[in-house]
């Protein structure tokens, strides 16, 4: 009997991981491909490899691709630094301090996550509009990190309470302070959820179309995500260098996650007390 039922969950498993590569096999395929070839049989394989598509990515027409992910990469990295840094600050504090309203500060963090985020961009551009920063990277980057912190503070948090607490009253002891601690001990333990919170802060931010198209109206500004929505649009009978356009866009997304999936694993299952 657990025999049977082991066969279903691999076979179900591996069904579920095909259907989740085809997509991506069927986009890489078609992006070797001129607009006609893939129109006559999109699911074949390449019969040339047709790489124009990619040579015309450096600028198809005004659309500067690489210009793209250079915006892409300052805004990602930094919303995910600040995040990263502001999150493990606030964590810190909530799972080791016991001060009056912290439960109240944590049903304000989950209920934060409820909020949808077209309904705070108006507002905010607005304010940055105000104070000079319409337009510029640091206020997408200022909305950004706003959006994603409180789903950052709650995961770091969660890991941090299973450290155990000997470890710091044993640095007390030996003269360490607050600071020190936290630097020296802390840190150091809590890089699964800190690395888990930032490759999900990262990701959301670098597939961030909305807030993205709204914040930055300048084309020498937008990220990879709003130029390749520009592509689909401007160009939308052109599907080889759609293909292509959008093969290139989630590479770094793929990469991330063969190179760091133990990390987002042991993050995730560490915060929810999964030993």
């Amino acid at each position: 009997m657990r025999s049977i039922y082991s066969l279903l969950k691999y076979t179900l498993l591996i069904l579920w991981g095909l259907t989740t590569l085809f997509p991506i096999y069927w986009v890489m395929i078609n992006s070797f491909k001129p607009t006609s070839e893939i129109l006559l049989n999109p699911l074949s394989f390449p019969k040339n490899f047709h790489i124009e598509n990619y040579l015309q990515l450096s600028n198809y027409g005004n659309i500067n691709f690489l210009n793209g992910f250079k915006n892409s990469a300052i805004i990602s990295f930094s919303t995910t630094l600040l995040v990263l840094f502001l999150g493990s600050l606030a964590s810190y504090a909530l799972a080791r301090f016991n001060f009056k309203r912290a439960n109240l500060i944590n049903s304000f963090l989950v209920g934060a996550q409820l909020v949808p985020a077209f309904s705070i961009v108006i507002p905010a551009l607005i304010v940055f509009k105000n104070i000079h920063l319409s337009g510029s990277y640091l206020s997408l980057i200022l909305l950004q990190t706003a959006c994603f912190l409180p789903f950052s503070i709650l995961t770091i948090t969660s890991f941090m309470k299973s450290i155990p607490v000997e470890l710091e009253e044993a640095a007390y002891i030996d003269g360490a302070s607050v600071l020190q601690t936290f630097l020296k001990i802390i840190l150091p333990t809590s890089i699964p959820a800190l690395v888990t919170a930032g490759i999900f802060v990262f990701l959301w931010s670098y597939n961030d179309l909305f807030m993205s198209l709204i914040l930055l109206p300048l084309r020498e500004k937008q990220p990879i995500c709003v130029l390749l929505s520009l592509v689909s649009s401007a160009y939308g009978t052109n599907y080889g260098a759609m293909m292509s356009a959008l093969f290139v866009t989630i590479i770094p997304v793929i990469v991330i996650y063969i190179f760091l999936q133990e990390y987002i694993v042991r993050g995730l299952m560490s915060g929810a007390g999964i030993r």
